[in-house]
């Protein structure tokens, strides 16, 4: 599907990054004639703003009356701080000494949630532990689905990433093949060391009921026999039981509710017999896995089956294969009707217009403009309107839009750099050193390029060497530097490549 066909879903902002889009692809516009849009993200917090906090992951804060490209700094940006798991799996009162563990996610966006993502599935031994890093993030669901080494589904529970490390118990049933009730005990790990930590006076703590295909996220735990799930380490089983807030309140409420453990066009990988469509991961002692390797391992037949991920013009090989298939993951891009992607083409004003729509929720701040050379029935006039009206072009001509106008390089830098607000922390020259061609740089732009690159951010293809501001942004291209710049600030997890620029270490 074209970029000008992009799926239509909610508007939801990832928010750790914005974008806005150029008037011009003239030089001199790309520093001055903006409207200003500084993001923030959540600062860490404490481990009890998870309880009470009704959105863990706020909207923007977006300046978008300013047009001076210095009103940018006002607000300060703040890298979200990135979370992982570790998963205990406990069976205090029984004699199974085997389960699997299928894992998914569901990844926090905004104020809903990214299609559930297969994870893996991991053959455990009872008190046997997995850690899992880098790219998780607070507000993230992760899915749990039990079976049997005769792969009969015996469980299902759901908890939520914190702000910190979490440590997971997930605690079987004495006999978990007749009675498939599950208990899970999480809480922060700051230190790492797979318990949840001694000096909190929050954790949460709740009991699972599966009958066939349809789970219960059970409010008590008057009618369960606790002195099967209890062991020596774990907090006493609480009678109500204890869940975030957004597994308490809001669309996306759990605590109470009986849902289906299976949904229409869920990921082949989740309707498998463990062991057939995927090996299964037998675990060492003490693994670690990485996100980006896992979703990158099972993208094939881990995504919902109404997503494109793959295409025939991207090769395995291909340079920004794996930027590009997470952000179709994600449903921010696609293809084309006759399954290419073609990588190489331009971007016009009008296509990122598309992309904007689909990853942003921010107020209206002014009213539309009828642009002559944007019809009603043109492809993008929802998408043009909607991001106009939300504060995101500057138009010097208010009777044209540009659409089809087509954008540098540097225009998608400079728009990154004004978006992410990040400042630069080094010298600057010494910092744009590592680029071949850095003399081409106006002044104007050192400051912006040197926070990207010190972000690392930038992303230069086929020569890491050279920035090229002059060349026309490709699909690829705007694709590549779109995804690292959600990946620095903690949104996505991050993929490495021999074109990336890497963050300066302070």
């Amino acid at each position: 599907m074209n970029l000008s066909k992009l799926i239509h879903f909610k508007k939801i902002f990832i928010a750790s990054f914005s974008l806005l889009v150029l008037s011009s692809t003239d030089d001199t516009l790309a520093a001055s004639d903006l409207s200003a849009l500084s993001a923030t993200v959540p600062i860490k917090s404490s481990y009890q703003q998870l309880l009470t906090q009704r959105n863990p992951v706020p909207q923007l804060d977006i300046d978008s009356t300013s047009t001076d490209a210095e009103d940018v700094s006002a607000t300060p940006s703040v890298k979200r701080e990135k979370s992982g798991f570790t998963m205990y799996i406990w069976q205090p009162g029984g004699t199974v000494s085997e389960v699997i563990a299928r894992i998914s996610i569901k990844a926090k966006n905004g104020e809903t949630y990214h299609k559930e993502r297969f994870l893996g599935d991991y053959k455990y031994k009872i008190k046997q532990k997995a850690k899992f890093v880098n790219g998780f993030k607070l507000g993230d669901r992760i899915v749990v689905r039990l079976y049997d080494t005769n792969n009969k589904f015996i469980g299902y529970t759901e908890f939520a990433c914190l702000p910190d490390h979490t440590a997971v118990n997930v605690i079987l049933s004495a006999n978990p093949s007749d009675y498939q009730v599950v208990r899970v005990f999480y809480g922060v790990d700051a230190n790492e060391d797979s318990i949840v930590d001694k000096n909190t006076t929050t954790y949460f703590d709740y009991f699972t009921e599966l009958k066939d295909q349809e789970v219960t996220f059970l409010t008590s735990s008057e009618n369960i026999n606790i002195t099967q799930y209890q062991a020596a380490g774990f907090a006493d089983v609480a009678k109500n039981s204890i869940y975030p807030i957004t597994f308490r309140e809001g669309e996306f409420t759990l605590a109470g509710k009986s849902i289906s453990t299976y949904i229409p066009n869920i990921a082949q990988a989740l309707t498998s017999i463990p062991g057939t469509l995927v090996t299964l991961t037998e675990l060492t002692n003490n693994p670690t896995y990485q996100l980006s390797q896992l979703l990158s391992k099972y993208r094939q037949v881990g995504v919902a089956k109404n997503i494109q991920v793959n295409f025939s013009d991207i090769s395995e090989k291909h340079w920004a294969k794996d930027y590009i298939a997470e952000l179709a993951a994600m449903e921010i891009i696609g293809g084309y009707p006759d399954g290419t992607f073609r990588p190489n083409a331009p971007v016009t004003r009008a296509q990122l217009a598309a992309i904007l729509q689909k990853v942003f929720i921010k107020s209206k701040v002014r009213k539309a403009i009828s642009f002559q050379d944007v019809p009603q029935d043109y492809w993008a006039y929802d998408a043009i309107k909607e991001t106009y009206e939300m504060g995101f072009f500057t138009v010097l001509n208010t009777r044209k839009f540009n659409p089809t106008q087509k954008l540098k390089r540097l225009d998608v830098l400079i728009t990154l750099a004004k978006a992410l607000n990040y400042k630069v922390t080094g010298a600057t020259k010494q910092t744009l050193s590592v680029y071949s061609d850095a003399s081409s740089i106006r002044n104007e732009h050192k400051n912006f390029i040197a926070s990207l690159t010190e972000n690392g951010v930038i992303i230069n293809y086929p020569n890491q060497k050279s920035l090229n501001t002059a060349k026309l942004a490709t699909r690829a291209e705007v694709c590549a530097l779109i995804y690292r710049a959600m990946a620095s600030a903690g949104e996505v997890a991050d993929f490495p490549s021999q074109y990336a620029i890497k963050p300066i270490v302070k």
